[in-house]
């Protein structure tokens, strides 16, 4: 027993976030025997905002948030996985990535953590109550207005989910947020952004703006209030048989000009090995495993898991269990923004949405939201490690 590897890793509070990496340990301790990993959880608002540094200090493995790449490059609190992972192990992860997420942890000519789970904001719906009110999926930004006028219409409301909302739209009016050192958008498409945003905040309800992405789909599974959501942070869990009381079905996204869909903001996560771990070997071993194609299109899909491998979205038998999630959304997921990793973009990150929820609360002056969100910009791209 004295040679007995243990492993500690901490994840997020969500059957999509933890049942998996328990099932794919329980697994790989299977296959190598002399290993034992034991998962921890934390909730979704910790698991974006709580330092990587802290966590790494205390884990071996860390299932994290992206743009936490920049911090880590800075810190090297966690393992560049280049210098342990074979070329070929990391070119065939890099061409067979969903989108963006492999790239995502790439920091610094490194990479930081292997993407094995993959989403962004997408469109969910009840058919059902569409069907009893007499609506078809909306197409249009006036098809979804006509819907939210009847009260059907939910999104997630906090303040990091209206925050990449509202680079949705800055994106889905055709440029990129971020993109500049001083300024996080133009005046046109901000103020343009903020005002369509706006016009649909003021439809729903407010119990909306306490809600993250789970917490809409619990509410829409457990009641039969709302019938859509035009964006929000996919969860394949709510399109599976058996795991709500009333299934979801996912879809791509409406578009602004009758042509072209919304591109929202890539999330997912990734996972990564603590500089700190007393086993490197061994813990990049298991995350190899994780985010092989065999593990995230069988054991890491079937527990729960939304894999980042392609093979698994393209797959006809994990499409069957889903409802078709996976081919439905995979589109939004292929030209999803990829917001900024720089050190200082979790500071902006975490105080601009607050910003953006206020106004679509309360309204106000769209360029005095402008304003504040550059000045905000602009101090995080100044902060430097103390």
């Amino acid at each position: 027993m004295s040679d007995k590897i243990n492993l500690k890793g901490i994840t997020w509070n969500h059957s999509r976030g933890f049942v998996p990496m328990v099932a794919t340990a329980q697994r790989f301790s299977e296959l190598n025997p002399s290993v034992e990993i034991t998962w921890e959880k934390r909730s979704l608002q910790q698991f974006a905002d709580f330092s990587i540094q802290e966590l790494a200090q205390r884990f071996d493995l860390l299932v994290i948030d992206h743009p936490w790449a920049g911090f880590a490059a800075k810190t090297q609190s966690i393992l560049p996985l280049d210098t342990y992972l074979t070329k070929a192990y990391l070119d065939d992860q890099r061409v067979n990535t969903v989108g963006h997420s492999f790239e995502s942890y790439s920091y610094d000519g490194h990479q930081w953590a292997l993407p094995i789970d993959a989403a962004t904001p997408v469109a969910s719906s009840r058919p059902d109550l569409l069907k009893k009110h007499g609506f078809e999926l909306p197409a249009s930004f006036s098809d979804l207005l006509k819907l939210a006028d009847k009260g059907l219409v939910a999104f997630a409301g906090i303040p990091i989910d209206v925050l990449m909302n509202f680079y949705t739209f800055c994106c889905s009016l055709g440029e990129d947020p971020c993109q500049q050192e001083d300024l996080i958008v133009s005046r046109y498409t901000g103020v343009k952004a903020l005002q369509m945003y706006r016009e649909l905040a003021s439809k729903i309800h407010p119990d909306n703006f306490k809600r993250n992405p789970i917490q809409v789909y619990e509410a829409m599974t457990l009641s039969d209030d709302i019938a859509y959501c035009p964006f929000a942070y996919g969860y394949s869990n709510y399109s599976r048989n058996g795991y709500a009381r009333k299934p979801l079905h996912f879809h791509d996204m409406i578009s602004l000009d009758g042509e072209t869909n919304l591109r929202s903001t890539l999330g997912g996560t990734g996972l990564a090995v603590s500089s700190g771990s007393k086993n490197i070997e061994m813990a990049v071993k298991y995350a190899a495993y994780v985010a092989s194609p065999a593990c995230q299109q069988t054991v890491f899909f079937d527990n729960g898991g939304q894999p980042g491998y392609l093979s698994a979205w393209t797959a006809a038998d994990v499409n069957a269990k889903s409802s078709n999630f996976f081919a439905n959304t995979l589109p939004a997921l292929q030209r999803a923004f990829l917001r900024p990793r720089y050190h200082g973009h979790m500071f902006f990150q975490d105080h601009a949405g607050d910003i953006v929820r206020d106004y679509l609360m309360n309204g106000g002056s769209e360029l005095l939201v402008l304003e504040q969100m550059n000045k905000l910009y602009v101090e995080s791209r100044s902060l430097i490690l103390s």
